[in-house]
């Protein structure tokens, strides 16, 4: 199960010159030489610009992106596009060193919880303009877009985005005579059903768990992505719309009483382990587990006779009052730095443009955050991915878009960490969490 965590937490960690609109933008292909390009390569004025462009490493991607450079570059003679990628554990260092000296790259990729920070301290400029000139702003998902918008102006084009689901053991439910939950998209089990079956499931014994809830009781921001929709789903929230107040939300009665269901699956129910047993789902020890699409190819390569299907299945991931789920992923953003902005639009609009995205999807099966994409690709509609893509279109609810947000999942990642862990007063631990951020949003106010 470690090696699919770890590549969740690079999914979320789990975030075009195509257009057809078009001031300056071709209807070309955005992919490798293979897909080709039926426009005239764009000359320009002839001056030559380069474009430095720095993301973290994650060698899928940037593979995709080294053949959509390609593209774009035999397209665009006068562009050159110079890609740096870093470790992912310096990368956020690096970009805020070199901001901080005033020499950061013309474009960077930027995870969604971070963008409101980069935009209230102005290091990232608004791409408004450029997506009503040939962005195709209207293609992109609602919930992605609203992740993207900081003070009613966009930030970001958004590479993917990403959702997550109730992945069950097939055998461990049939063995049990547990009802296979459907996989209709919008047909997804209440809370209620959930704990009935990992009550049915549950035999510590033999080290046979009901449920893992939320990626284990670690802290991060991967916990925090899995974990938050338990609120929204009670009807709860973190924030006021404004983004400026967190008393009233976070500690209302439909918090509080997602947060109490939580903290029973460990402390009252015993159906969730606060110690999960490595590849537990994977070898028939764990019956229901939350993650995402990156998963599925992440199983046939760790183990390929735990077969989708077969031995296991994905449903839409469970609801209370509300049916909910989360998204954002990785994103484009344009820096004030940058000398050439238009140049480094034009590229950034290819990669994550409409036909930038259908190639994105087919390189990566990274969850797509334009709904042109979910349409052109069959297996978009199809199960299992219709599930995530109609999630993402339907219930997804973004992270508060706050600079203050890396207070906030500190936070609240450590609130749920406490109620599984040590059973503690939610109350008390409610209130210690709202102390905290509180005082981080003053300043903001």
């Amino acid at each position: 199960m470690m090696i699919v965590l770890l590549i969740a937490c690079f999914g979320i960690a789990l975030l075009s010159a195509c257009s057809t609109k078009g001031s300056g933008g071709e209807n070309a292909g955005a992919g490798g030489a293979s897909q080709g390009t039926s426009a005239e390569p764009n000359k320009g004025d002839g001056k030559k610009v380069e474009i430095r462009y720095w993301r973290h490493d994650f060698a899928p991607e940037v593979q995709a992106l080294q053949k959509m450079i390609q593209s774009f570059e035999a397209a665009n003679p006068n562009i050159t596009v110079k890609m740096e990628v870093i470790p992912y554990g310096d990368y956020e260092t690096k970009i805020r060193t070199a901001l901080a000296a005033g020499n950061a790259p013309d474009v960077i990729g930027l995870d969604g919880p971070t963008l409101a920070a980069y935009a209230h301290q102005g290091a990232v400029i608004p791409l408004d303009a450029y997506f009503e000139a040939d962005g195709n702003k209207e293609d992109i998902a609602a919930p992605v877009l609203a992740s993207l918008t900081y003070k009613d102006q966009i930030y970001a084009a958004p590479l993917n985005d990403a959702s997550i689901g109730m992945f069950y053991n097939k055998k461990l439910f049939e063995k049990n005579d547990i009802e296979l939950p459907s996989k209709d998209p919008n047909q997804a089990w209440t809370w209620e059903q959930v704990l009935q079956a990992a009550q049915k499931i549950n035999d510590p014994a033999n080290k046979v768990y009901g449920i893992d809830p939320g990626w284990g009781l670690g802290e991060g921001e991967g916990s925090t992505f899995v974990k938050l929709p338990f609120i929204w789903q009670a009807g709860g929230e973190i924030l006021s719309p404004d983004g400026n107040e967190v008393k009233g939300y976070l500690d209302s009665p439909e918090s509080k009483r997602a947060l109490s269901f939580f903290s029973s699956l460990y402390n009252e129910y015993k159906v969730a382990p606060k110690e999960i047993p490595p590849e537990a789902f994977e070898t028939g020890k764990l019956g229901i587990v939350v993650n995402g699409p990156w998963a599925i190819s992440g199983f046939a390569t760790s183990h390929p006779d735990f077969k989708l299907g077969e031995d296991w299945d994905i449903a839409p991931l469970w609801k209370d009052a509300k049916q909910v789920t989360p998204n954002g992923s990785w994103n484009m953003a344009i820096t004030k730095d940058s000398k050439q902005p238009d140049a480094a639009w034009k590229f950034v609009n290819w990669v994550t443009g409409i036909e930038g995205a259908k190639f994105w999807y087919q390189e990566t099966k990274n969850l797509p955050a334009r709904l042109s994409t979910a349409s052109a690709i069959p297996e978009l509609t199809e199960y299992p991915m219709n599930i995530f893509v109609e999630q993402s279109s339907k219930f997804a609810h973004p992270r508060p878009v706050t600079p203050a947000y890396p207070v906030i999942t500190t936070a609240i990642s450590k609130l749920f960490a406490d109620l599984g862990v040590s059973g503690r007063n939610v109350d008390e631990a409610v209130a210690e969490a709202v102390t905290a951020i509180d005082k981080a949003l003053e300043k903001y106010r």
